[in-house]
């Protein structure tokens, strides 16, 4: 299949376009983020089952970052395809953007990912994803790499909390700005799940309940602020278990703390049906930060929040530490090369963020085409890059030699100073896990005060992708 510019299409690939009308709009005539979830989820749906064969429910929604507003009149247009299956689930990759059709201008809105699961009668095997373009390859590799990332991000807010308290940026404020009771904003609300409501499958459509959370969550950042609230972050949707048509969900939001420009929400989601003997069920949660505008578009100073004791006190220390691992993945993984710092505390918080750098810039300098060979010694072939202000080099040879043997060999920083001439010795500092490890390098070049030079780094090594 082919694509408008003729390029192969990617057969999982699917292209929704929506023109945005007053219907779908908020009070300033902006599209609501819960119509632009309820898109993102089907076109998402839609790129699994294509994969998958059969009917498949969203498991989880990754953080979304919302770049620009989009306005009544406009258009948005969705792309979303599979990346990778791990056996009954696959990582779907959305891209969001929009376009203006009087000035024929285009931007970016969001970029996600979302995880679905397949059902079926029986347990469900997915064929495996085969790769074809080189970015294709690199998003291939990089899911498995994200996987990591949502695997061990609730371990790492718990370890964060145990370890060190994050510092509260707003802690030696005189609340000049005000307090505002954290029970104040707390909101709940019920639906009555319809056949509209409802996917294919007959469950809820998991896009209708992301919306129905962004709209309590919504309101209940209004009455901190007392303003309108625009949604700038949502942190991972994780889908717990299934409703149905028939079924009752309550919607709990409450402000589980604000910064100086930012105030983050928590939501939680409970089904349960007609028989009121039935316990609850607690089938979704997400946390959500809204920022709140000014008429020149300038972040306005929020109040203060005052947290109740026991699970509020907890609520709001654990928005602390989500915080800081958000800026943490952010200062980590930036998409903008004069952003990414040259070396970076490490931490166990935020050391799954360092691998994916490690891995996916790696993976990303690998698979670009500007290389160029400038000498050939002895079948050995040396390449250089430049790019965004760095200098690269890549060496090539071919060996007779086994391809397990080769990678353990040249991913062991201990042997390398027996093929590289600068490292001096390398001792092993700490086994972060299976495929990372810190390292104490000592290098043969020696600086001004004649003294040799060396550094730490983190290494990841990862054994070349099975197809799957």
């Amino acid at each position: 299949m082919e694509n408008g510019t003729g390029d192969l299409r990617h057969p999982t690939e699917v292209h929704m376009s929506q023109m945005v009308m007053p219907c779908h709009a908020n009070h300033r005539g902006q599209l609501s983020s819960g119509q632009l979830l309820k898109w993102i989820d089907t076109a998402a749906c839609l790129s699994a089952e294509r994969h998958a064969g059969c009917a498949c429910v969203t498991a989880s929604m990754d953080d979304i970052y919302f770049e620009h507003t989009i306005s009544v009149g406009q258009v948005v247009n969705v792309k979303t395809k599979v990346n990778r299956a791990f056996n009954s689930s696959m990582e779907v990759g959305i891209q969001v953007t929009s376009e203006d059709l009087c000035s024929g201008k285009e931007w970016n809105v969001c970029q996600a990912y979302a995880t679905f699961v397949a059902q079926g009668k029986e347990k469900v095997k997915l064929k495996p994803v085969v790769p074809v373009s080189d970015k294709e390859k690199l998003e291939y590799s990089l899911a498995a790499e994200r996987r990591r990332m949502r695997l061990v991000h609730t371990d790492n807010i718990k370890e964060l909390l145990t370890t060190s308290a994050p510092r509260d940026e707003r802690s030696q404020e005189d609340g000049v700005n005000g307090f505002v009771m954290a029970q104040k904003t707390r909101v709940e609300s019920v639906e009555l799940v319809l056949p509209p409501h409802a996917n294919h499958q007959g469950n809820t459509f998991g896009g209708q309940i992301m919306a129905w959370m962004e709209n309590v969550a919504t309101i209940a950042a209004s009455r901190l602020c007392h303003a309108h609230p625009t949604l700038k972050v949502i942190e991972m949707f994780h889908f717990r278990g299934p409703s149905q048509v028939g079924d009752r969900l309550i919607l709990k939001a409450i402000v589980n703390n604000s910064f100086k420009d930012s105030m983050e929400v928590g939501v939680c989601v409970e089904a349960f049906c007609h028989e009121m003997n039935v316990p609850r069920r607690h089938i979704n949660s997400a946390f959500m930060t809204f920022v709140v505008l000014n008429e020149k578009d300038h972040l306005c100073v929020l109040p203060r929040i005052k947290p109740e004791s026991g699970d509020g006190l907890r609520r709001y220390n654990e928005a602390n530490a989500r915080r800081k691992i958000r800026l943490d993945r952010k200062y980590v993984i930036s998409c903008n090369p004069s952003e990414v710092p040259l070396s970076v505390p490490w931490d166990p918080s935020n050391q799954v963020y360092l691998s994916y750098n490690n891995v996916s810039s790696l993976k990303m300098l690998v698979s670009k085409a500007q290389w160029a060979l400038v000498s050939e010694l002895n079948q050995v072939h040396l390449y250089t890059l430049e790019d965004n202000g760095f200098l690269s080099f890549k060496v090539e040879i071919n060996v007779s030699i086994d391809a397990q043997q080769a990678f353990n060999l040249l991913s062991d920083l201990r042997r390398r100073n027996t093929w590289d001439r600068y490292y001096k010795e390398c001792h092993l500092l700490q086994q972060v896990n299976e495929d990372d490890a810190i390292y104490h390098v000592v290098s043969t070049v020696r600086s001004a005060e004649n003294k040799l030079q060396d550094f730490i780094i983190l290494a990841s090594r990862r054994q070349p992708c099975d197809v799957g």
